[in-house]
């Protein structure tokens, strides 16, 4: 039986970084740069407006107070996009809205605010300093500057830096397309009549959604029955249009699981018991030529979800280029008591209650959707350690959301 951690690094061996490519940026979010970006141009681009208002030469406004405002002649309006043909004279003002580009001769603007808003005169009634409210060319970034590093996470703000500086299109490690398969006879679509002794499908539904919040583009498939022909013919579609399949089921000790007899008929298979609970049976390989990875989960839905997180998220986090690619460990106090195989790690399911973490569920058996619903933690019991309890220090897998 193999450990928890030997398991993961062969998992983490049989799949590699994709290879980079050129996407436009609308469709860069929650990739990795594979390029150093640079600026091709300063930002701000040119010298403008951070306020609607008035520019003007600050010398003029020295003596501007409420009592005594100061009166100029508004000589030209200014929309943002447009430039002003006019030079400023001292004694002289135009309007100008945020964003627009600062006129010639002008030093500063005067907040709109700070005015009577008069549209052939305006009255002004504050001094200001030389530069208010105008964005400087550069001041934030020169151009040629290095503004993104190869092996960025790119996200939101990074795709307005990008655009910014003026790129369109870049290179990135994509998102891993990730194929999804749950198999077995018993399995039937939701919503569907449930006949006695059939099971309505979750796994691929759990599998596709969790593939797809740690940042892979994933698709379920129809459950299989099992039928090695009739998986070797999935499989063999999939090879052509994933870089990464994932089965639920099969991979036990059952009579009739068709998963390893497929695997090993299509390529390279490896299938191991992790001394782990739950998800103790587990497998992965490749298919296809070039080889594709493929993994192979328990059927249990927690075990799936429990083997997810321990195995399958690492090893997609590896696939986009991330360096940190386990989700880290906290300490939190025990609210309850736990029982455990003092031979295996186990995962129970807890929720965090402040500085505690709270037992879930009606147990920790590998079935039990109900309490699975209700958690965001999972509370590590390691190997030698047979019982926890209430009030005992814990380390806990933090299961909220993705890391970036």
């Amino acid at each position: 039986m193999l450990s928890v951690a030997e398991y993961l690094d062969l998992v983490l061996d049989s799949v590699s970084e994709l290879p980079a490519m050129e996407l436009p940026i609308s469709d860069v979010n929650g990739c990795v740069l594979a390029q150093d970006i640079y600026a091709r141009w300063p930002l701000p681009s040119f010298d403008n407006s951070s306020m609607d208002g008035y520019a003007v030469i600050a010398a003029d406004l020295a003596h501007a107070s409420e009592s005594v405002p100061i009166s100029l002649p508004v000589i030209d309006d200014i929309p943002a996009g447009f430039k002003s043909l006019e030079t400023l004279q001292s004694g002289q003002a135009i309007r100008i809205m945020t964003g627009a580009p600062m006129p010639a001769g002008a030093d500063s603007v005067i907040r709109v605010e700070d005015t009577d808003g008069g549209s052939g005169v305006v009255r002004i009634q504050v001094p200001i300093e030389v530069g208010s409210c105008v964005r400087r060319e550069g001041e934030d970034v020169q151009a040629g500057d290095l503004v993104l590093t190869k092996g960025t996470f790119i996200g939101p703000r990074q795709i307005a830096l990008i655009a910014a500086v003026g790129h369109g299109v870049i290179s990135v490690i994509p998102k891993p397309r990730v194929a999804v398969l749950a198999t077995g006879s018993e399995l039937v679509e939701p919503g569907t009549e449930l006949k006695y002794g059939l099971i309505s499908d979750s796994n691929s539904f759990l599998i596709t959604a969790i593939a797809n919040d740690s940042g892979a583009t994933a698709y379920r498939l129809p459950p299989v029955q099992d039928d090695e022909d009739a998986l070797i013919e999935i499989l063999q579609d999939q090879v052509h249009r994933a870089d990464l399949i994932i089965t639920t089921g099969g991979v036990s000790m059952g009579a009739y699981d068709p998963v390893k007899s497929a695997f090993l008929k299509l390529g390279t298979a490896q299938f191991h018991k992790v001394a782990m609970q739950p998800g103790m049976p587990q497998g992965f390989g490749s298919v296809g030529e070039p080889a594709i990875p493929i993994i192979t989960l328990p059927g249990n839905p927690v075990s799936a979800y429990v083997s997810f997180e321990v195995f399958i998220r690492p090893a997609i986090r590896k696939m986009r280029g991330l360096k940190q690619l386990e989700r880290p460990h906290r300490s939190a106090t025990l609210k309850g008591e736990l029982q455990s195989p003092i031979n295996k790690v186990q995962f129970a399911r807890g929720r965090f209650m402040a500085e505690e973490v709270q037992l879930v569920g009606t147990g920790q058996g590998s079935h039990v959707l109900g309490g699975l619903a209700q958690a965001d933690a999972l509370i590590v019991i390691p190997v030698g350690v047979d019982s926890i309890t209430n009030g005992e220090q814990v380390q806990v897998i933090d299961v909220r959301g993705d890391l970036t």
